[in-house]
């Protein structure tokens, strides 16, 4: 898809990849429909892109679906819809996969995976209509792979990878694109005071516009894996070809990097 002049919607964009992604698509020649739970934050970035700022908890599929629909009252319709926002909590003390609390799991799950479900509820009908739709779904190599340290967060990225594909699959006879990225360590708020970004820092922590860009190639190119780090992809092949190796390769690595506290 060609950015210029397609009307986008970009949730978590009131920083970090989500604002990247947003000035990028504006500066391809895209109107940027900015969307974040701080509206200070979306206002701001809205105003600085010319486009329309939205303050909007994504875990709400009624504010979700509204603010769709403003959107396309005011635009006619939506080229592509980028499900961005997320959140980072980690394992906690003792450091068992079982230590995050039931209210970490529930909320990872309504950032993860619900709000990109109530995303696609609410635009399909009209992209269906169009026959043509564009959905990029941010994850995380931690969908591919894992995350040291923090269950919840690893499962939830599972399981958006998991929907991205069940939506690839089920509407691409239907014109709707889907792309999934699955960046490592990126430089956000979200690892701050976390040492070389932690384990996902490994092969370096990339800048956010360095994944922004690998986003509009990406989708430039309709292509559905979006990998910001190329060497993800070499682990994931490992990890199809011997599983039991790679999770003793995981072991190792958490191992070394002894008691995973990623702050």
């Amino acid at each position: 898809m060609k950015l210029a002049d397609k009307v986008c919607v970009v949730t978590g964009a009131g920083s970090g990849i989500g604002r990247a992604i947003a000035e990028r698509f504006h500066a391809e020649g895209a109107i940027v429909a900015v969307v974040d739970r701080d509206e200070q934050s979306a206002k701001a970035c809205a105003t600085a892109l010319d486009g329309m700022a939205f303050a909007v908890d994504v875990r709400d599929e009624a504010q979700m679906a509204a603010m769709v629909a403003e959107v396309e009252r005011i635009y006619g319709h939506i080229d592509l819809f980028c499900s961005n926002a997320g959140i980072l909590a980690t394992d906690g003390e003792p450091w068992w996969a079982t230590s995050a609390s039931n209210a970490v799991w529930q909320a990872m799950w309504e950032v993860h995976v619900m709000a990109h479900v109530y995303a696609a509820r609410a635009c399909l009908p009209r992209m269906i209509e169009r026959k043509r739709g564009y959905f990029l779904n941010v994850a995380s190599a931690a969908g591919l792979l894992n995350q040291i340290g923090d269950a919840a967060y690893s499962t939830t990225k599972h399981a958006a990878v998991g929907w991205a594909e069940a939506l690839a699959i089920t509407h691409g006879d239907d014109g709707i694109k889907v792309s999934c990225v699955c960046p490592q360590a990126v430089d956000t708020e979200m690892i701050a005071g976390i040492d070389n970004g932690g384990t996902a820092g490994l092969d370096g922590v990339l800048t956010t516009e360095a994944v922004a860009a690998a986003v509009v190639e990406g989708v430039d190119q309709e292509t559905f894996l979006i990998l910001p780090h190329p060497q993800v992809n070499e682990y994931r092949v490992m990890k199809a070809e011997n599983y039991d190796r790679w999770i003793g390769g995981m072991k190792k690595l958490r191992r070394l990097f002894g008691n995973p506290k990623l702050s």
